[in-house]
């Protein structure tokens, strides 16, 4: 991997993590593109993730901040419950994670065509919730978190965008816009650490030896490139949801699915 390709798909990572439009679908394109296969890059996909989290933290940190002060003061108070509701989302998750790894490190090494799809099915998403019109709820319940998870565990499917499926879900749900694109970056952020923590036991042990062959520069370059424009992506995208412009995402998403289903028959 060159540094020119570490910096197209660290940019690709930080963008499009946050974005509603499917980072892994994005990754994979771009390794097709470029002939490099990202499963065989474990280093680098960890470094890039990593970064994205290291970008959610800098944008949030005044939102991360209020949880950790209330949860010090140890009582069922705002921030208390708000992180109830992170840890609740994450079971679903954390149950793929544990019981379904392989089959979905499976998925990803079907190919593009099921990238293409899972792009449709995400821009079909987004132009649902944008002319669905449910009641608004004040704050997001203990149930919405738990179903908002179980989209995010769906979301594993390469294509299918995380961000725009738990946002999406969010939406129909009736949750307020302003806090659902927080809570969807905050939620992301203990089952990425958890995957690159899973993942780096692997090179330690010696279980893969794909690292090896991404060089340092082509590291450091990555996690520039996924760490700064994951941190325009984050902030931008929590402007946009406010707006509530999503459906020009699922034409985007729309457009590119075909295009990837098209190349993926013919290619």
């Amino acid at each position: 991997m060159s540094w020119f390709e570490a910096l197209v798909l660290g940019i690709l990572q930080g963008l499009t993590e946050y974005l509603p439009v499917s980072s892994s679908g994005h990754l994979t394109i771009g390794s097709a593109l470029f002939g490099i296969e990202g499963e065989d890059n474990l280093t680098f996909t960890i470094v890039v993730h990593v970064a994205t989290v290291l970008s959610t933290l800098v944008i949030l940190w005044k939102e991360i901040d209020w949880i950790f002060r209330g949860l010090f003061k140890f009582q069922m108070n705002a921030e208390t419950k708000y992180m109830i509701n992170i840890l609740v989302s994450m079971i679903p998750i954390g149950i793929v994670g544990v019981f379904f790894k392989d089959t979905v490190e499976e998925i990803f090494s079907s190919g593009l065509l099921i990238v293409g799809i899972m792009l449709l099915v995400t821009a079909a998403l987004l132009t649902f919730s944008y002319y669905a019109k449910p009641r608004i709820k004040e704050n997001i319940s203990l149930k919405d978190a738990f179903i908002i998870g179980i989209a995010q565990a769906c979301a594993v499917m390469p294509g299918l965008s995380r961000s725009g499926t738990t946002i999406a879900t969010g939406l129909m749900l009736g949750d307020k816009k302003e806090k659902l694109a927080q809570f969807s970056f905050l939620m992301v952020i203990p089952p990425i650490l958890g995957e690159a923590l899973l993942d780096g036991m692997k090179i330690i042990e010696g279980a893969s030896e794909s690292g090896a062959e991404v060089s340092l520069t082509a590291l450091i370059v990555g996690f520039l490139g996924a760490f700064i424009s994951g941190c325009i992506a984050c902030k931008w995208m929590i402007n946009i949801v406010k707006k509530g412009k999503l459906v020009y995402f699922g034409i985007y998403c729309a457009i590119v699915g075909v295009a990837t289903i098209i190349y993926s028959l013919i290619g």
